[in-house]
């Protein structure tokens, strides 16, 4: 399969944790993990609501979002989705989404653990490795992340290593309009915290297929 389809091999691995591109069965447990619960019914952290959908609605959604996403691929506009695993054990995902990567070398990053697995150090573990990913891997110049204002969790992941919050705009959030915060952080900036103990796998396969090298 990694002959024909090198994603399939990828991984980012941690002393904590290993970032999986997303299979048919990782995307199931995926699923059925988001339908136990990712945050307060009465709040939303999501630019799109897709907690909002009962199961089993949602994980129909959601493995259907992974199929999609692995089908449409080109270089120009891709989203690569990834598991997050401990000890064999799905606790979230994390994705990198890139628009025009060949010409700005910017990706963006996006995340969600587990209720269970919230509250452990995790999502600070899944940012850097997913930074990792995008510098080391990919040779990106840019990476990018946005939260709303009151994503608490994610703002103290983001403001925890070296971003810079570049502005903040409108957009709707339920049907209101509410206030979502952009964080930018450059490969200078991610060398002084870049660790030694994260590892690649297959990613030379995977950039050909991304068309990511220079």
């Amino acid at each position: 399969m990694a002959d024909l389809w090198p994603l399939a091999d990828l991984q980012v691995v941690t002393p904590r944790l290993v970032l999986r591109y997303v299979s048919d069965e990782l995307g199931e447990q995926l699923a059925a993990l988001a339908a136990k619960g990712i945050h307060d019914p009465a709040t939303m952290p999501f630019s799109e609501p897709w907690t909002d959908v009962p199961s089993p609605q949602l994980e129909r959604n959601a493995l259907q979002f992974y199929w999609r996403n692995r089908a449409e691929l080109p270089p120009a506009r891709w989203n690569l989705d990834l598991a997050v695993l401990v000890d064999a054990d799905v606790v979230g995902m994390c994705s990198v989404h890139a628009e025009a990567f060949p010409q700005n070398r910017s990706l963006t990053t996006g995340s969600w653990l587990g209720r269970a697995y919230q509250g452990r150090g995790l999502g600070k573990e899944m940012r850097q490795a997913a930074l990792h990913l995008i510098f080391a891997g990919f040779d990106a110049d840019l990476a990018v992340t946005r939260a709303w204002h009151d994503n608490t969790a994610s703002l103290g992941v983001t403001r925890s290593l070296p971003y810079i919050e570049t502005g903040t705009t409108v957009e709707t959030r339920r049907d209101q309009p509410d206030t979502m915060v952009r964080f930018e952080m450059t490969s200078g900036r991610w060398a002084t915290i870049r660790r030694d103990d994260i590892r690649l796998v297959g990613i030379e396969a995977v950039r050909t297929q991304l068309e990511t090298a220079r």
